[in-house]
């Protein structure tokens, strides 16, 4: 593995250091075992067993979180139906918005406390959940509070009923902004919800279950239980479950769209990407290597949309692949609640492990790989920012969703030929296009096989607009308009 050899280029000093600045994290309040939440309250677990969930920067327990069956599953589900026919679907839809409007409220006032647990939780830097995931948390929750009396007009010359239960299940990588975008347009349209953290991040979930209780919302009307595969599968194969939310891996969404073959259950699920950066030659350098660096390393590469495969045109390749470099030694790797921090822990063992294989992969297959020199605590679950160069397109570093701090570049001269190669995957979340002609964005990204393309910046999101993508990465789309479709039946 080849070590740095562009600090000698620097054209700024990296060697001085910020003083830490560690967020404090005195002030939350996190109970030392929960409970699932079933119908408005904590219920101990049928199985009566528990899980910790550890803290990937320290490898320190934090919570002891119930581990619910299947007959957990059909209490909650009981529970929904029930809020769902007597309760929810009887109130006025302004009503219904009123609520979800207060979620966000409470959501807005509790948003710093949010953001330390869910930096504690899931290893992400705390700038990241401090401005990105929980601000937007609660904007989704305000956006659908707004649709919830107006589906009429959302769906004109149309009427519109709720379909009933949702079961929902999200992924450790943004665990409260995916409850938001999945809770959130559920009740607009009437709906209930029963909702699945990841085993390994669930604490904001059930600060959400808290909130929720908070917002004296109707029992039952969300459920949120925790646990691992055995969990998620009941509630997918529940009978009375009317429609499934999933965000997850591509190997568990295939067994989903298998086992809800043959039904009437809707499911919408958002699946893997391996998403292609293309910059060309007229594009603005180094506000695209600040991008690149904003689309793969900020996020440790844990967003399903990142940019973990870079075509760089090849007349600015060697600039491209330089400027990276030196960025990337500027990059603060450590302690996730320090405000300077930009890469933080990999989420779990099992995570840094697959990342681990998935890079030796790459060596073994004839790949240049570059690590910055940084150092990493001795403690906890890191990896160090990589890059790949000289890759073949059928390389396993090219083709499989990594979820890490970990980059394959690739070189093109034309078009048609980057156009050809970013299509080359199984994959069809995302992609990105860097360039200063508008006609050139245009036409790539018409062409680009992803559900969305960014031209000129990177991992932009906003609750008015929808997000899915095609191929293997999916089905359905999440966020604006188009979110509220699959929970509301058309007449």
């Amino acid at each position: 593995m080849k070590k740095n050899s562009a600090t000698k280029d620097l054209q700024f000093d990296t060697k001085w250091k910020y003083a830490p600045a560690p967020e404090s994290a005195d002030h939350i309040q996190l109970k030392d075992r929960y409970d699932l939440f079933i119908n408005g309250k904590f219920t101990a677990p049928t199985s009566k067993k528990y899980f910790d969930t550890i803290n990937p920067a320290t490898e320190k327990r934090i919570a002891s979180v119930a581990e619910a069956n299947a007959a957990d599953v059909d209490k909650a589900v009981t529970a929904a139906k029930n809020a769902q026919s007597k309760v929810w679907s009887k109130i006025s839809a302004a009503e219904r918005g009123k609520y979800i409007y207060r979620i966000a409220r409470i959501l807005q006032e509790k948003a710093r406390e949010l953001s330390i647990i869910e930096t504690i939780d899931g290893g992400k830097p705390i700038r990241e959940s401090r401005d990105i995931d929980i601000p937007l948390a609660a904007a989704h929750f305000f956006y659908y509070a707004g649709w919830a009396d107006k589906l009429d007009y959302a769906f004109p010359g149309m009427k519109t009923s709720p379909i009933g239960v949702a079961g929902q299940i999200i992924p450790w990588n943004f665990p409260l902004l995916m409850a938001a975008w999945k809770i959130a347009p559920a009740l607009a349209a009437g709906n209930t919800v029963i909702l699945k953290p990841a085993e390994t991040t669930p604490l904001t979930a059930l600060k959400l279950a808290e909130i929720i209780q908070e917002a004296d919302l109707p029992p039952g009307v969300v459920n949120i239980i925790t646990g691992a595969g055995a969990t998620g599968a009941a509630i997918v194969n529940h009978p009375n479950i009317n429609k499934v939310a999933f965000t997850g891996s591509t190997d568990v969404g295939k067994i989903i769209q298998k086992s809800l073959a043959g039904t009437d259950k809707r499911y919408t699920l958002e699946l893997g990407g391996k998403a292609a950066n293309i910059i060309f030659e007229d594009a603005a350098i180094n506000q695209a290597v600040e991008g690149i660096i904003n689309g793969i390393f900020f996020n440790q590469g844990h967003v399903c949309c990142a940019g973990s495969r870079l075509f760089v045109q090849e007349g600015v390749a060697n600039e491209v692949i330089r400027k990276l470099k030196q960025r990337i030694e500027t990059l603060i790797v450590g302690d996730p609640l320090d405000k300077n921090t930009d890469i933080g822990a990999i989420n779990s063992k099992v995570q840094l492990s697959k990342i681990k294989s998935l890079v030796q992969a790459g060596i073994k297959e004839g790949g240049e790989c570059w690590q910055s020199e940084c150092t990493v605590p001795s403690k906890g679950y890191w990896y160090k920012p990589t890059l790949f160069t000289n890759v073949a397109q059928s390389s396993t570093i090219v083709q499989e969703e990594i979820f890490g701090p970990v980059l394959a570049i690739q070189t093109f001269r034309t078009a048609e030929e980057v156009i050809e190669k970013a299509n080359n995957t199984p994959y069809g979340l995302s992609g990105g296009v860097w360039t200063d002609k508008g006609a050139k964005a245009f036409k790539i990204s018409s062409k680009l096989n992803a559900g969305v393309v960014w031209a000129n910046t990177y991992n932009k999101f906003d609750p008015t607009s929808p997000f899915g993508g095609f191929k293997e990465s999916g089905v359905g789309r999440e966020g604006g308009l188009h979110g509220l479709m699959p929970y509301v039946n058309l007449f």
